[in-house]
């Protein structure tokens, strides 16, 4: 199995189109949004929550639909997050043919990055993986290295340790 190594992009004015609308779409449009990349999801149907978000972030737009073949031109990367395997094949091969880095959540043999665990502490970012094989292990992971940095942040704060 091929190993991922961890690069950190400038996500700033991105543009990143989203496939799907459901609860992994809105965790990924979150972090997405966190780093200032524009985000379009598409989708027939939206989390509640991502039509909260989209009323309050200018750099999230919707589009009530289905993907539509051939419609990708301009985007840095593509996330295929719909629950029908056979559309997020299809985008999968549109970004290759187009050469545009493509992550497809329900395949991890169809992604050319992997969408790691963030934790972002002030201006310390980490991003975790397991690789694509424990999607648990590492959210596990996550949430202790949040604790540290939180706990490291607080003790520098009051001056105990720099």
């Amino acid at each position: 199995m091929t190993e991922y190594f961890p690069l950190f992009v400038d996500m700033n004015d991105k543009e990143i189109r989203v496939f799907g609308g459901g609860a992994i779409a809105l965790r990924r449009v979150k972090s997405l949004l966190s780093f200032g990349a524009r985000v379009t999801v598409v989708s027939p149907e939206m989390v509640e929550e991502l039509e909260v978000l989209a009323s309050q972030q200018e750099k999230l737009n919707l589009e009530y639909r289905r993907y539509r073949p051939s419609e990708l031109e301009e985007e840095d990367f593509v996330l295929a997050a719909t629950d029908d395997r056979g559309v997020n094949d299809t985008i999968y091969r549109e970004c290759h043919h187009k050469a545009i880095p493509v992550n497809v959540a329900s395949d991890k043999e169809k992604c050319d990055f992997y969408f790691p665990g963030i934790v972002k502490v002030g201006d310390l970012v980490v991003g975790v993986t397991a690789q694509g094989r424990d999607h648990r292990k590492a959210a596990e992971a996550v949430e202790k290295i949040r604790e540290l940095l939180l706990r490291f942040g607080k003790e520098c704060e009051d001056g105990t340790k720099d």
